[in-house]
């Protein structure tokens, strides 16, 4: 047999960003391939320069202060023949992008214009890159909403973004790129913060366009775990530099480079020990002062008579809070609580039905216990949250908080109740104000509520505060925008460690991480929790945070909860046929697992 040549040729590609600082090489010499009906994994942290490689692939970093600045990308156009991506005059590239080679972008909800319906612009791109007319390019998008599993297509084409879910509009964005059966599709993060079960559809989807097309798949991902089953290949970078490459099963059993085994190990595991310290990238490697990476060697020592001695109290004292705990009473009890959003129609606006957000809830909170709230996008674990704090007025229902009903407190008693019970929010750059600086934002708590004698003694607190969740005392001054995601979420978290509270609420507070700033968020929350005897309600949809962090776990479902019990329980013995599906799709990327899913994607390339 011939050798394949391959669709797309990378050869020392770099790409540079100029600002007032200096220059920073964000793509340093990286060269790849990739062969057609072949899907390749480029995985990496943020700021590991991935997205940056498919941008300038597609030639869309090509104006200050970003600029390609050698090497080149030789693709083979079915139009134009063999050529050179990075060279190309624009007018021939317009003809490529979106054509030949289309992009799944990130953000779906930023990708597509507000103010077009979904369907328009699909059809757009036909119009831009076919000769169909617009009665066929209107036929062809709702085949296209058809082929990626999309709820009612014809209403769909119809609908602006702003109309359907987050999962939903990714489809609609993977519609798009593959509108013109493209012979590359670039897929950057297309399933970051989506739930498992979208996650696993939307893998899927992928992989049977790319079967039924042969189409090339570019897969960009910070997590590992996502890729294990549906690449052939994997790329590894790191600040710009491509540091390992190889086949699925030889990354995953056999890493060589210290930057991938930490990127393997952060992610937690199923058969992961509960509340355990997660390793992170950092214990596996570090960088010498020229920035060549030196790997930690992990020593077996026997432990000293003195860790002994402190692990042994130190469990005892888990002990015998928990025991304690237990014996108190519940320091939440939610009972029978309702949120309903009403749907209003015609001009005077009457309520024609309800969307039962939260629909009869029930459950309880010992002191000091972590609870896990999981389920699909649209279940209703996050209006649950919000209502607990009455950030949304509950319809019906009672919320007691250490004896007190906090859905019938006035306004001014329930200020005075949220020093006690704090929210950490999904996106922490939202929740933060970005006029004011991270120590005011910390201290602005501690001066409504009135804590210490001066804005002196705030201060001081501040400072210690982040300390405990690991930042310097100099970022006292910075603000949000000029921290890393990870940064920010430690900083939300020092906001909410400022009135000393006994219960948090994290809502989704690791989804969108990578999976190495994951691990010391995690971290970070379970020594805090020990410290301060802080009660969680753990809100995600990812099921193996939530095992791992969780005592007991709650499953929801079209706003009732349908199952509950330990981790262990809900994960060896699930009841609920919902909570199997939720189980079944977390990507697990075990060995044998692996080798069913290249033996299957052998099986799918064959046709048989």
């Amino acid at each position: 047999m011939a050798t394949p040549i391959p669709i797309l040729q990378v050869r020392e590609l770099e790409t540079v960003f100029s600002t007032h600082r200096g220059t920073t090489t964000a793509v340093n010499k990286v060269s790849f391939e990739v062969y057609p009906g072949e899907t390749v994994a480029i995985v990496g942290e943020s700021g590991s320069g991935k997205s940056v490689t498919s941008l300038s692939v597609m030639r869309l970093i090509n104006t200050p202060p970003g600029k390609i600045a050698g090497g080149e990308a030789i693709f083979q156009s079915e139009k134009f023949g063999q050529v050179d991506l990075v060279s190309l005059p624009e007018k021939q590239m317009q003809q490529i992008r979106g054509n030949e080679i289309s992009m799944i972008f990130q953000e779906p909800m930023s990708s597509l214009n507000p103010v077009y319906t979904c369907g328009k612009q699909v059809a757009e791109v036909l119009l831009l890159h076919t000769d169909l007319s617009e009665k066929q390019a209107k036929e062809r998008t709702i085949q296209l909403f058809e082929k990626a599993r999309l709820p009612r297509p014809e209403k769909i084409y119809d609908a602006y973004p702003h109309e359907i879910s987050g999962g939903q509009k990714q489809r609609v964005m993977i519609a798009m790129a593959m509108a013109c059966e493209p012979s590359i599709l670039i897929a950057d993060e297309p399933t970051t913060a989506l739930d498992v079960t979208v996650q696993a559809r939307m893998l899927q989807l992928i992989d049977e366009l790319r079967v039924k097309e042969n189409t090339a798949v570019l897969f960009i991902t910070h997590d590992l775990g996502v890729v294990a089953e549906i690449a052939d290949r994997i790329l590894v970078m790191y600040k710009g530099k491509l540091v390992e490459q190889g086949k699925v099963l030889d990354i995953f059993t056999n890493p060589q480079h210290p930057y991938t085994k930490g990127l393997l190990a952060c992610r937690p595991k199923l058969s992961a020990k509960a509340q355990s310290v997660l390793p992170t990238v950092s214990d596996f490697m570090q960088e010498d002062e020229f920035g060549n990476i030196i790997e930690k060697k992990k020593e077996v020592q026997e432990p000293s008579l003195v860790d002994v001695v402190n692990n042994y109290v130190g469990t005892i004292t888990d002990i015998k809070h928990e025991r304690e705990n237990k014996q108190k009473p519940p320091l939440l009890q939610v009972e029978n609580l309702k949120v309903y959003f009403p749907i209003k129609k015609g001009f005077f606006g009457r309520t024609t039905d309800y969307v039962k957000a939260v629909d009869g809830v029930s459950f309880t909170i010992q002191p000091g216990e972590t609870i896990g709230l999981v389920g699909e996008s649209g279940c209703g674990k996050t209006t649950l949250g919000r209502a607990l704090l009455r950030l949304v007025e509950p319809t019906e229902g009672r919320i007691i908080f250490e004896g007190q009903d906090i859905a019938q407190l006035n306004p001014k008693e329930l200020r005075k109740s949220r020093r006690d019970f704090q929210m950490i929010f999904q996106d922490p750059y939202a929740s933060l104000n970005p006029m004011h600086t991270v120590g005011d934002a910390i201290m602005e708590p501690m001066q409504v509520h009135k804590l210490y004698a001066n804005d002196k003694e705030r201060r001081a607190k501040a400072m210690e505060l982040l300390d405990k969740v690991g930042l310097l005392p100099d970022h006292f001054q910075r603000y949000p925008h000029e921290f890393s995601g990870g940064q920010r979420q430690r900083i939300s978290i020092a906001r909410a460690l400022a009135l000393q509270p006994k219960c948090i609420i994290c809502d989704e507070s690791v989804s969108a991480l990578d999976v190495s700033v994951q691990a010391q968020v995690l971290n970070l929350l379970n020594k805090l929790k020990h410290e301060f005897q802080i009660t969680y309600i753990f809100i995600t949809h990812d099921l193996s945070v939530a095992k791992y962090m969780s005592d007991r776990i709650l499953v929801m479902s079209k706003g009732q909860i349908v199952e509950s019990g330990t981790p262990d329980q809900l994960y060896q013995n699930p009841q609920q046929e919902y909570t199997r599906t939720l189980i079944s799709a977390i990507p697990k990327g075990e060995p044998e697992d692996i080798i069913k899913a290249q033996e299957k994607r052998e099986r799918m390339k064959a046709g048989l």
